[in-house]
């Protein structure tokens, strides 16, 4: 993951404007990744409530942002 690996340390940058510029990157990233994440759990037979148990969230949240995908 050398794209992520790359972010995160452009995160870190002393210049706002390259750092800011990584964080929203590497929000988009995490958004694709989660939602990867929760379409691999639902094709394995997981329930709405053991994803957002593992997310951290609650059912109708994690259900309400990831249905209808």
């Amino acid at each position: 993951m050398t794209e992520a690996t790359d972010l995160a340390e452009r995160a870190g940058d002393r210049d706002p404007r390259v750092g800011l510029r990584a964080v929203a990157a590497l929000r988009r990233l995490l958004e694709q990744l989660e939602a990867v994440q929760v379409r691999n759990a639902r094709n394995h037979g997981w329930s709405w409530q053991e994803i957002a148990n593992e997310l951290g969230v609650s059912r109708q949240a994690a259900h309400k942002k990831y249905g209808r995908h």
